[in-house]
């Protein structure tokens, strides 16, 4: 690097040789992205798709929920950044070659989810449910307000996000318990794992999922996870759709055993007008934005990517595609 640049502040430039970055998305912005990423890199060949030329110039790509197939053309791909924070749509390709992949980590993305699970939980510590219901019917319902610290709130899922939201969930002064595969330690949360998770389930008021979607967590959240809640509890769902048993859901609603749901994803997105959720009064559906990137936030650490895998290093937020996350 020019020692003028470091002294002045300037940002490093790409070399020429550096290739284009491909972006791909049916939901981001993308210029947005572009002015965002040129702010760091000013030198950076953006593209979007389907507007490729020449596949061989193609070293980065900044995707989200590519479509089989997509990273076939691509044969000098040397870099793979997810819009986002799951990475289940990149997890078992067999177009994608053996190229790092990374996700992103901006502090917007995790502002936004702390602030949806706040949302959602207190919604229900305050029973705005039952206020709603009363202004329908035009009632003067007063329901006594339970302290926050009696109300207890359990996170599955204790990753970067999930470690976010439990510990705004306790900041905000609610009883917080969390369960993970791993052992974990957040401030002010009593942290679970592995075969203890019954013990986790027993004491929960509201369950928030922040598991992502793997091999192991499909299906996980099923008929046992809801019977060993109790009675009138509420769900919230954050994180993927296929890691709750829809079915086992549905029936856990309908039967009275949990008091509510809160769900931002779905086995099929969008939902589909003829499911059971539409139906539900106990159900608030919302459409798969609890979290978003922020494009002026994440750039910086996309950017940096690029410039070590450049360099020959590895990317910040490197992800194994196996694993899951």
């Amino acid at each position: 690097m020019n020692q003028t640049n470091v002294l002045s502040g300037a940002k490093p430039a790409l070399d020429a040789r550096s290739g284009a970055l491909l972006f791909y998305s049916e939901f981001d912005d993308p210029q947005e992205w572009e002015e965002a990423l040129k702010a760091e890199l000013p030198d950076l060949d953006f593209r979007v798709y389907p507007e490729v030329g020449d596949p061989a110039d193609i070293r980065y790509v900044l995707a989200w929920k590519p479509f089989p197939g997509f990273f076939a053309p691509f044969a000098n791909l040397e870099l793979v950044v997810n819009l986002g924070a799951g990475i289940d749509s990149l997890a078992g390709r067999a177009d994608l070659p053996d190229v790092p992949i990374a996700r992103l980590s901006d502090p917007g993305m995790v502002t936004l989810m702390r602030s949806y699970v706040l949302f959602s939980v207190i919604r229900y510590a305050r029973d705005i449910p039952a206020f709603e219901e009363a202004k329908r019917l035009r009632q003067w319902r007063y329901i006594h307000p339970r302290p926050l610290h009696r109300i207890k709130v359990g996170v599955m899922g204790l990753g970067h996000l999930g470690a976010a939201a439990a510990a705004a969930l306790a900041e905000a002064g609610f009883d917080v318990s969390g369960w993970d595969h791993a052992p974990k330690e957040i401030a002010g949360v009593r942290c679970y794992s592995n075969s203890e998770r019954d013990s986790f389930l027993s004491e929960v008021e509201v369950l928030v999922n922040m598991l992502p979607l793997t091999a192991e967590t499909r299906g996980l959240i099923d008929e046992s996870v809801f019977a060993a809640l109790q009675q009138d509890a509420k769900f919230v769902n954050a994180s993927r759709g296929p890691v709750v048993d829809e079915p086992a859901l549905i029936e856990a609603l309908q039967s009275g055993h949990l008091g509510g749901a809160t769900l931002d994803v779905f086995w099929t997105e969008p939902l589909p007008a003829d499911h059971p959720f539409w139906e539900m009064d106990n159900v608030l559906i919302t459409p798969h934005l609890a979290s978003i990137t922020v494009p002026e936030t994440a750039a910086r650490d996309v950017a940096e990517s690029i410039r070590r895998v450049g360099a020959g290093r590895e990317p910040l937020h490197l992800v194994n595609p196996r694993r899951g996350y």
